[in-house]
């Protein structure tokens, strides 16, 4: 069923979040007062944290809490993943609810998690020769028609423009869910032969799918993304400038994100509509679902041979392009979450982090509170010199104690905490995000430059390296071979991850999903070697599946 939007009567659609289920309970737990019944709102979230005096131990019963206080409270992972997941995100001033109903509202340090993705990508996607342009975000509803697969698996979320200056429109238009189709008709004007190719380009832009079931991050209406589209003078080429993205997001998950996702191959059910083929990216989240956190596609010729997008080849003959498309989303934002979070809020890794330092100054009495700014100022300054993101909180309303769990809550990943026993040492004491507790925390560490500089560097990379093996164990340890379906039908059961061999139908691949909720995953590059047996069927199999609940 398509969605039809109108856009001159926008607020036909407005709707306070989500689901009113979600709002209440929401409110109900962050204490939200009713001016802020959007959804979730950290300003109110964050009113009234811990008050605690000089240094603290800022984990308490597995929440972030304040002595007198019950506000900024984290429903913990183990009793509720979900809530503890929109809990961290409001509390953390990721995110908040959009007006429109499935809309959220990117706040400025989720939206400094996204730059850092961009950051990464941009970089790597220039490296590999692609150039960023924009597409409009309109398209004519008879571009999607013309691929058939492609308008069949997008239909049901398909928003459509039919009203425009108050007139009825002659042709409906598509609010952009993804891009084939127009740059296709682009394409078609820009390649003539084969000097024209390979034709690469990228762009960032949002899109709009119209969801029936969101979640702030992983599935919304609308949300960001970057999409890169190239055309190619043969299939090979094509299919190496596929399985080349899917390696970029690979490296970019486990160097940056310290996420250890696994690559593979698509299934044919799973298959993106319009591709030949299509390769992901599937992380385990903090619950053991599935979130698949970027693809890659091998269009082959549907979408050229739609469009007629062709060129003439080096003996003179006419020949349609071969093509591939690939994305990732701010939906990583909300894997990064449910990666590393714990009940204190976010652990993000380094490279990754808004802010990487955070130096909280402590001082009791006004004849302290000089000395110890200027070392924390001197101490801000060297570590940003060095090319480290740091924030300085020396505000006096708060806390020192709030200060700390506020911080630790955004998953700042090392704490720098100077008082005046600090300033006249010459020394910090420095606290892990990534390890709670005292165990965390080394004292003494001098604030000459070189000392430090160096120090909280090594710091830094020990917590990205740390993150990435925690999550990697983690991955591994729910991950379950099987040899049958009712061994299959067990791990899926317990939550776990199940791989094996397969090379059923897909009727039977669709069978598992209706009676387990779970679907192949993927393919993994990474075969085990030796024969095998379809944990379904008995016959041969060429290759093990992984199959899971997913997002």
């Amino acid at each position: 069923m398509v969605s039809s939007l109108r856009i001159p009567a926008l607020t036909s659609l407005i709707s306070p979040s989500f689901t009113r289920r979600s709002t209440v309970s929401l409110r109900r737990r962050l204490h939200l007062r009713p001016p802020l019944a959007a959804g979730f709102s950290a300003q109110s979230a964050a009113s009234s944290p811990t008050e605690t005096e000089d240094r603290v131990d800022s984990k308490k019963s597995g929440r972030v809490q304040d002595r007198g206080s019950t506000d900024r409270v984290i429903t913990p992972r183990s009793q509720d993943f979900n809530a503890w997941y929109l809990d961290v995100i409001a509390n953390a001033e990721l995110a908040d609810y959009g007006p429109v109903r499935g809309t959220m509202v990117i706040r400025p340090y989720g939206y400094a998690m996204w730059e850092a993705i961009q950051d990464y990508l941009n970089v790597k996607f220039k490296e590999t020769g692609h150039s960023n342009m924009y597409f409009p975000q309109f398209i004519p509803y008879s571009f999607i028609e013309k691929e058939a697969s492609h308008v069949e698996g997008f239909s049901p979320e398909l928003a459509l423009v039919t009203i425009g200056g108050g007139k009825e429109l002659e042709e409906k238009l598509v609010v952009r869910p993804t891009s084939e189709t127009i740059v296709n008709h682009m394409f078609t004007q820009w390649i003539h032969s084969y000097r024209d190719l390979p034709l690469m380009i990228n762009q960032w832009a949002n899109v709009t799918r119209w969801e029936m079931r969101t979640k702030p991050f992983v599935r919304t209406l609308e949300f960001l993304w970057q999409e890169g589209h190239t055309a190619h003078a043969t299939l090979e080429e094509a299919e190496k400038e596929a399985l080349q993205m899917i390696d970029v997001y690979t490296k970019f998950a486990y160097e940056q994100a310290a996420i250890p996702v696994i690559a593979g191959r698509k299934s044919k059910v799973e298959t993106f509509a319009g591709a030949d083929k299509t390769y992901t990216i599937e992380a385990m989240m903090g619950d053991r679902k599935a979130l698949q956190a970027g693809t890659s596609h091998n269009l082959g010729q549907n979408f050229s041979r739609a469009f007629g997008t062709q060129f003439t080849d080096e003996n003179g003959l006419r020949q349609h392009v071969w093509q591939t498309s690939w994305a990732i989303s701010t939906r990583f934002v909300g894997g990064i979450i449910m990666t590393h979070g714990d009940d204190a809020g976010l652990m993000l890794p380094p490279r990754i982090a808004p802010i990487q330092v955070v130096i909280v100054p402590i001082w009791k009495k006004v004849d302290e509170k000089t000395g110890v700014l200027d070392a924390a100022s001197s101490v801000a300054e060297t570590l940003k010199n060095a090319g480290l993101k740091v924030k300085l909180d020396d505000t006096d309303q708060r806390t020192p104690g709030w200060k700390f769990n506020f911080w630790e809550m955004k998953g700042v990943p090392l704490r720098i905490e100077i008082g005046p026993r600090d300033v006249s040492s010459g020394s910090v004491v420095i606290s892990r995000r990534d390890i709670p507790g005292k165990q965390g925390k080394v004292f003494g560490i001098s604030m000459e430059p070189s000392i430090l500089e160096a120090y909280v560097k090594d710091r830094l990379d020990e917590i990205q390296s740390s993150l990435l093996q925690r999550a990697i164990s983690f991955r591994d340890s729910n991950i379950v071979d099987v040899s049958s379906y009712e061994e299959l039908k067990e791990a899926i059961s317990l939550g776990k991850w199940a791989r094996g061999p397969w090379s059923a139908s897909d009727a039977d691949e669709l069978r598992i999903k209706e009676e387990t909720g779970a679907t192949i995953r993927c393919f993994p590059f990474e075969q085990p070697q030796g024969t095998k047996a379809c944990l379904m069927t008995g016959k041969p199999a060429d290759e093990v599946a992984i199959f899971a609940k997913s997002y």
